[in-house]
């Protein structure tokens, strides 16, 4: 069972915060979300970690959650793979929503400076590894094959 959270303190909200996500290119859309969940269903991290949820990021967005939001380490799993926006029906680009939210979380210091950097380098080595037991497992495959053959 999850845990209920609080209801929302009205005293943390900004009301001006969702019109500022939407005034950056890949905003446009944010409004349009109905909250099917498709971008929650397809997403890889929602795979692995239960917690992660793109629906109730932009919930946070629109309802005006400015702080829990940005202060989220939530913003930074996004994968930037798009597979949320291309089978949004609306065409919200949850991805380059995240990357406005980075962006914000980083100028407004609640997010270390560096951080956007070493999420890239530790995406570059996760593919290396990823390029690499792929050939090697393909190797083993024809080895294997050529062996009995």
């Amino acid at each position: 069972m999850t845990e209920q959270k609080p209801a929302i303190n009205m005293d943390d909200v900004d009301l001006g915060f969702a019109a500022e996500i939407m005034s950056y290119p890949g905003g446009e859309n944010l409004r349009k979300c109905f909250a099917c969940g498709t971008c929650t269903a397809g997403c890889p991290i929602s795979e692995i970690d239960e917690e992660y949820n793109p629906r109730r990021i932009i919930r946070e967005i629109l309802f005006g959650l400015r702080d829990e939001v940005l202060q989220s380490p939530a913003i930074w799993y996004c994968l930037v793979c798009y597979r949320c926006y291309a089978h949004c029906p609306q065409n919200v680009n949850f991805p380059d929503l995240m990357r406005v939210l980075r962006y914000l979380a980083i100028k407004e210091n609640y997010a270390r400076p560096d951080i956007a950097e070493r999420i890239q380098e530790i995406d570059k080595r996760l593919q290396i590894l990823r390029h690499d037991l792929i050939k090697y497992d393909l190797t083993a495959a024809h080895e294997s094959q050529s062996s009995k053959g």
